[in-house]
């Protein structure tokens, strides 16, 4: 097992992040890991700091997430990375981020509401045709 507590990495955490992004509950999981789990049991092992080896495996693959990340995420260092990328003037990549939008809110209104207008001319039209049809159908009777 990897050193997890010497850079403050809570595996159980990690678990229950990771099963929250993948939208999955705790007790699919239980129902997943086997018969002897229940949700109380996923919750438990979700807030223990270092967790056995095979456990994780067990998870890991059941979730589909490598092993190496439940037993390595580091949500502080993540942030910082995060942090960094997104205030950092890259010269050599030219990468800036840009708090402005590159579209005018406005033309963006302006299109959404003529696209709900065509969506709205189309209903209508097949409606008409709708009532022909039963109108033909009535008639042929």
């Amino acid at each position: 097992m990897t050193n997890s507590t010497s850079r403050n990495i809570h595996q159980g955490r990690n678990i229950k992040r990771f099963r929250e992004m993948l939208g999955i509950k705790q007790d699919s999981l239980a129902h997943e890991m086997g018969e002897e789990w229940s949700q109380k049991k996923i919750s438990l092992l979700e807030q223990k700091d270092t967790i056995e080896e095979d456990i994780l495996q067990q998870v890991s693959e059941i979730l589909h997430i490598p092993l190496e990340a439940i037993q390595n995420f580091d949500e502080e260092q993540a942030v910082n990375i995060i942090s960094n990328t997104f205030h950092a003037n890259d010269s050599a990549t030219g990468f800036i981020y840009n708090n402005y939008p590159t579209f005018h809110p406005v033309d963006k209104l302006i299109q959404l509401h003529e696209e709900k207008i065509a969506l709205y001319e189309r209903m209508l039209m097949e409606k008409d045709e709708m009532m022909s049809r039963l109108e033909r159908l009535i008639n042929n009777k």
